[in-house]
């Protein structure tokens, strides 16, 4: 949670009332243990938020061939028994990455990657759809209705994270 003296979390909305900083460490319990259990495989964070930046980025590296394959994962919350919760936000930031890919790489999907890329697009109001989830009525309810919207803000970043040494670095 962020305070006066520690305004940064991993709240989308507190993030932008923030100061600025140029380092910055908040690490989210599922995407933290899915990108340090990735070994020596390049990770790139990807969401909603910069879906299509992410997509065309992995075709310009060349990934997403049968020589560099890309495994796209959408790694869901935790219900309060560390069970996993899947996540809608997750599932529909992971299809639009996948229809990213799809559309540079002509329908070279797995079954998954494709209903994952068909959710994300027969989706005609993210969203919508991600305030009526459970995690959206979640969070609603939980008085965090600006971070569904700030997280549901389709392509609205062209950052491209990538995970050098341990930490998330704008790729170039």
């Amino acid at each position: 949670m962020a305070t006066a003296s520690s305004p940064w979390s991993l709240s989308p909305a507190a993030l932008r009332r923030a100061p600025f900083t140029p380092s910055l460490v908040l690490p989210s319990p599922n995407g933290s243990a899915i990108a340090a259990s990735a070994g020596e495989s390049p990770v790139v964070a990807g969401a909603l938020r910069n879906a299509t930046a992410v997509g065309h980025w992995l075709v310009r590296q060349g990934y997403g061939t049968a020589d560099r394959p890309v495994a796209v994962i959408a790694s869901g919350e935790r219900w309060p028994d560390g069970s996993l919760r899947p996540a809608m936000e997750d599932l529909l930031g992971a299809g639009a990455i996948i229809a990213a890919l799809d559309e540079r790489l002509c329908g070279m999907l797995s079954p998954e990657a494709a209903v994952a890329a068909a959710s994300f697009q027969a989706t005609p109001d993210v969203s919508a759809a991600v305030a009526a989830s459970s995690s959206g009525r979640e969070l609603i309810g939980g008085g965090f209705a600006e971070d569904v919207a700030v997280a549901t803000e389709l392509d609205a970043c062209t950052a491209v994270p990538v995970l050098i040494e341990g930490a998330f670095t704008v790729a170039q």
